[in-house]
């Protein structure tokens, strides 16, 4: 399975887990230190990269910015890692 940057690129996390320019790489598993609600929110997106899907509403189809649920949540950028 394709690895896919995870990075933290605006918002502010209420629980103070996250900042902007984080960044984490995704496998297999969720990374370590990443909030559950916030990786159960943008999972299916990094899914469908992996697997090699492209996201046709995008500007660019293989990158993709999603909010973590919270009010006033951090917004992840995904995209997949070159091999």
């Amino acid at each position: 399975m394709k690895k896919v940057s995870l990075k933290v690129v605006a918002g502010r996390c209420n629980q103070n887990l996250h900042k902007i320019g984080d960044e984490y790489v995704v496998g297999n598993c969720t990374p370590e230190g990443v909030c559950t609600s916030a990786f159960a929110s943008v999972f299916p997106l990094i899914l469908s990269l992996q697997t090699g899907g492209k996201l046709f509403w995008e500007k660019d189809p293989k990158v993709t910015r999603a909010a973590c649920p919270d009010d006033d949540g951090v917004v992840f950028e995904i995209k997949p890692l070159e091999e």
